[in-house]
């Protein structure tokens, strides 16, 4: 990240995060822009540049705004979407129909229509019944729909249980059962109304091991030759996913793309050397890899609470509402005093978060300089699925995003009011005699 610490302030990406708190308030997200783009550049460098016929598509789940999907589509990356309203917000980013691919294990027929209507490049299909659905919008539309079959690996992925996909008992993708499997395949070459471009996988995510990935292309390959061997049929891409981790704390390990990717890109070059065959496209789909690091949160500290003996919590303006992770599957986080960065970390302090929960803690028991009522406290690591995943619990505001390049600062999102938090509320009728 480019962050620095100057006259006992943090600054990101040139700009002073205290003069960002008191000029947009908080809680507030903020993300580097050269810093997203840095990763973009990585991928570029580590497998676009690097590999021939391949494509990286951004997973907008992990930070989905008008503002970054312009940022996406600028450094040349394609789009990962898995709802309509994901879908909705890159068609009002202009981005081009023909890089973005639907995702989703339970895709609505509104969802569908949209997706085929604006011209999707692929849809990849999480399930049998899914087929019917994108057969008969197509038939209706005189379409034709490109389409992927998300393949279940069935291989054991190191990382949390909540973030795990790739294991045979998963509500993503479509088993590896050849009496469910195989049908579907036969359906999808034979259909009039679809192109089936190939498969997808994706085995979890904040991953530090290639191991899983490695085994989830043996799996994949091997049906690769299995439906050439029954149909003829030789697929058009292959889709890898993402997962790549990031460090969230300094115990966090972080490889570089090319740990997970060399090794995957050797084995399937080698595959189709073997078969005399030309390698299909190559497709990956990193998210938080590319916004996790590039973000910060800014909160105001209030309400302090010293238990003698026991711990020291330091609330802030914000929590689990605008940061779920550490309460969902205790995603651990780091942070500092952004007003007074340079200060000795003297204290044992816990930051907690203004929701009623008791697991609305966002750090624990993290080396502090002594709190004080109105410090600034900078959260490191939560530009993917923090505003993503941010709620109204309590009723609490959804914070702005301020976008902060090389010195210069300018919202990307505003904060949410009272009156737009309430705006889709009525009172029935009988409640009101």
């Amino acid at each position: 990240m480019t962050k620095e610490i100057k006259e006992n302030h943090l600054y990101i990406d040139g700009v002073d995060t205290v003069s960002l708190a008191q000029t947009f308030g908080t809680p507030l997200y903020v993300y580097s822009v050269s810093d997203i783009r840095e990763e973009c550049q990585k991928i570029h460098a580590a497998f676009l540049a690097r590999y021939p016929h391949t494509r990286a598509a951004y997973a907008a789940k992990a930070f989905c705004t008008t503002a970054m999907l312009r940022i996406i589509a600028d450094e040349g990356l394609s789009l990962d979407v898995v709802s309509g309203g994901e879908l909705y917000t890159a068609i009002q980013a202009d981005f081009p129909a023909e890089h973005i691919e639907f995702n989703g294990n339970n895709k609505s027929i509104e969802e569908l229509t949209a997706a085929i209507e604006y011209g999707v490049g692929r849809i990849i299909v999480d399930g049998i019944q899914e087929i019917g659905l994108i057969r008969a919008i197509c038939q209706e539309m005189n379409q034709v729909a490109k389409i992927m079959l998300r393949i279940t690996p069935e291989v054991s992925v190191k990382t949390h249980q909540f973030i795990s996909t790739g294991q045979k008992d998963s509500k993503f993708g479509i088993p590896l059962d050849e009496d469910i499997l195989f049908p579907l395949i036969a359906e999808v070459i034979d259909a009039p109304e679809l192109d089936f471009y190939g498969l997808h996988f994706h085995v979890g995510s904040q991953l530090s091991d290639n191991q899983s990935h490695l085994g989830a292309t043996d799996a994949a390959l091997q049906l690769v030759k299995q439906i050439f061997d029954r149909f003829s049929y030789w697929i058009k891409e292959l889709n890898v996913g993402g997962g790549f981790g990031v460090r969230y704390t300094e115990a966090d390990i972080r490889q570089p793309y090319s740990f997970f990717l060399n090794p995957v890109m050797e084995k399937i070059d080698a595959f189709y050397q073997q078969q005399n065959q030309e390698r299909p496209t190559i497709v990956i789909e990193p998210g938080r890899s590319i916004v996790a690091e590039a973000g910060i949160s800014l909160h105001t500290i209030g309400s302090i609470k010293t238990l003698p003996g026991i711990r020291t919590y330091a609330s802030i303006d914000g929590g689990m509402t605008d940061n779920i992770r550490p309460g969902l599957y205790q995603a651990a986080y780091t942070g500092i005093l952004a007003n007074r960065a340079n200060e000795p970390a003297t204290e044992t302090i816990t930051i907690s978060g203004k929701a009623c929960e008791s697991t609305d803690i966002l750090v624990k028991d993290l080396a502090l300089p002594p709190v004080k009522t109105g410090d600034i406290f900078a959260t490191f690591s939560t530009g993917a699925y923090g505003y993503s995943m941010a709620s109204n619990y309590n009723n609490l505001q959804i914070p702005a995003v301020v976008f902060v390049n090389e010195g210069q600062a300018e919202l990307a999102v505003k904060r949410q009011t009272y009156q737009q938090m309430i705006q889709n509320e009525v009172i029935p009728s009988f409640l009101t005699k």
